[in-house]
């Protein structure tokens, strides 16, 4: 470790260590206010939180050795496997097993699906032929050539790593940015439309970018726990609107790289160094049949065969592996890390939950009087402002879990917006749009590497395309809310508030002793604490909810029988 780095881990470790001591009683969490008294485990979970937070920004470690530090933390520290001096008493740990399962997420499936699938494509040149191909129709003309380019880095970047696709058309490219003349800007306008076909393109599909899959995690979790009443976004819903999305970007993309960089060559014709006839051998027919195979299910919809998204990404496994088309070089040579660090977000986000925490802090801030406006637009511009000096997948990974419960928290007024679906969709293309600087992304540090962009073009590039595809995701977002695209979210106050109360149920109250008997739940399947909701809505609605003779020791158990189901 060098010397700047031990600094950055002392630092965060310091503030980590601070944020466990804290008098947070003082700072309105008491049991006066509406918020209530922070257990054990919620603090411990700040504490994991900002040494997270601060690992990934500043990077002493790998970013995914970070992730596996969270999880390894919360077993030892919160779980029901944790060492004995961290045992509370009075408050029920977190199941160790939940915990331990973000490894095996169905979202973690779906992502090894896809690297499979692009790893078959790399090693059969099933994505360079298919360039050659596509590239075909755009012609001579430099400036449909750029735009061809960028729609090919967009396609393949759906199905492939966003950093891969760059890395593979940025050595396509080489032998042709030698042709510009040195007065030409042209160049700086073909090596900056890799980046952004990479980082846009990965947006049009669930597994083209960690972002994408960390906010469909987070929204099919909470509709699993019963907190969110919506319908789960299929694969072939998310390509519905996500390519469109790409698409309208990519025209954007192109008409500001011909405004910044007009190219003076006339002509130009690309060839693709290791492109040939599409091969023919039985391993590489069996890649391609898969490929159809899984695109077509996907894009089809469990509707209509009954096969869930995840369980689709699994068959290019079974298939490639028994068939030898990935050897076990190939399976090392895949992005584990990248699986680990969204493991990693994953467990941040059942923390966060089963404490009780996220509703502890979303009781902070009146986020149910917020308009639906400001808090879609505040969500975006917070997370591309991260995103422009964090990776992607780490800004994801730290802000959805919070965002998720903020727009729980308030989802009846995010209904005429699409709900807290749309909510996450645009938080999570909030995420890849960070794009302005060498350092925000991957694809743009290979291009700034080519020496053929500059800062300053890829800043003005970035910050038009990061606002602009901001505007267009809002924009998106209430056209498919019009057209009820994701369904009719149940306002939650609505769903929980009781049938009109007859006179004796006004009558009848819960004792309050009895109320405070209830033991703090922390297990994975509760993501709310007996005195602490997720929704604001719904605290108005709780409190005019009667139960009539309820024994009191029915009533402390409730919690304990709600984590259960």
């Amino acid at each position: 470790m060098t010397k700047a780095k031990f600094i950055k881990f002392i630092i965060a470790s310091v503030l980590a260590i601070v944020a466990l001591f804290l008098p947070y009683e003082s700072l309105g969490f008491d049991a006066a206010s509406p918020m209530g008294i922070l257990n054990p485990l919620e603090i411990r979970v700040i504490g994991v939180f900002v040494m997270a937070a601060l690992f990934w920004i500043l990077q002493p470690f790998p970013i995914w050795s970070t992730s596996m530090l969270v999880i390894v933390l919360m077993i030892v520290t919160m779980s029901d496997s944790s060492l004995s001096p961290f045992r509370v008493d009075g408050v029920t740990m977190i199941s160790h097993k939940s915990i331990m399962a973000t490894f095996a997420n169905p979202i973690i499936m779906l992502f090894l699906g896809g690297f499979f699938l692009a790893a078959a494509a790399t090693k059969y040149k099933m994505d360079l032929n298919l360039a050659r191909v596509l590239l075909k129709p755009f012609g001579k003309n430099p400036k449909f050539v750029l735009l061809g380019l960028m729609l090919i880095t967009a396609v393949f970047s759906m199905f492939m790593s966003n950093t891969a696709t760059a890395a593979m058309m940025l050595a396509i490219l080489a032998p042709v940015l030698k042709l510009f003349d040195e007065d030409d800007r042209g160049k700086a306008a073909f090596a900056l439309a890799i980046p952004l076909g990479a980082n846009i393109g990965g947006m049009g599909t669930p597994i083209g970018t960690p972002p994408n899959a960390i906010a469909l995690g987070a929204l099919n979790d909470a509709i699993a726990r019963g907190d969110l009443v919506a319908n789960p976004v299929s694969f072939g819903q998310w390509m519905a609107f996500g390519i469109p999305y790409v698409i309208v970007l990519m025209v954007i993309a192109w008409l500001l790289l011909l405004k910044i960089y007009p190219i003076k060559m006339k002509e130009m014709v690309l060839k693709i160094e290791g492109a040939g006839k599409f091969d023919t051998s039985p391993k590489a027919i069996i890649v391609y049949i898969t490929f159809v195979v899984c695109v077509v299910l996907w894009v089809t919809g469990k509707g209509v065969h009954g096969i869930n998204d995840n369980a689709i990404a699994m068959i290019p496994m079974a298939v490639f592996a028994l068939t030898g088309v990935i050897t076990k070089k190939d399976l090392n040579a895949m992005s584990w890390d990248v699986l680990w660090l969204v493991a990693g977000g994953f467990a941040l986000g059942v923390g966060l939950n089963a404490t009780g925490l996220a509703a502890h802090l979303i009781k902070t801030i009146p986020f149910a009087s917020w308009s639906p406006f400001a808090l879609m637009i505040g969500c975006g511009i917070i997370c591309l402002f991260m995103a422009n000096f964090m990776s992607h997948t780490s800004t994801a990974t730290l802000l959805v879990p919070i965002l998720c419960a903020v727009g729980i928290a308030c989802q009846d007024n995010l209904v005429g917006l699409g709900g807290v679906t749309a909510l996450l969709v645009s938080v999570a293309f909030a995420s890849s749009l960070g794009m302005s600087l060498p350092i925000s992304t991957p694809p743009n540090a290979l291009a700034h590497a080519t020496g053929y962009t500059d800062t300053n073009g890829m800043a003005k590039t970035g910050i038009v395309m990061g606002l602009g595809g901001l505007v267009v995701s809002w924009v998106m977002m209430i056209l498919l809310a019009k057209m009820n695209f994701f369904g009719t979210p149940v306002p939650k106050a609505a769903e929980a508030a009781p049938a009109t109360p007859t006179a004796a149920e006004k009558v009848v109250k819960a004792p309050a002793a009895v109320e405070a008997a209830a033991p703090v739940v922390a297990d994975s399947a509760a993501t709310v604490t007996a005195d602490s909701t997720v929704a604001v809505a719904v605290d108005s609605a709780a409190a005019a909810k009667v139960e009539v003779a309820a024994p009191a020791e029915e009533k402390a158990a409730a919690p304990v029988d709600s984590a259960a189901k």
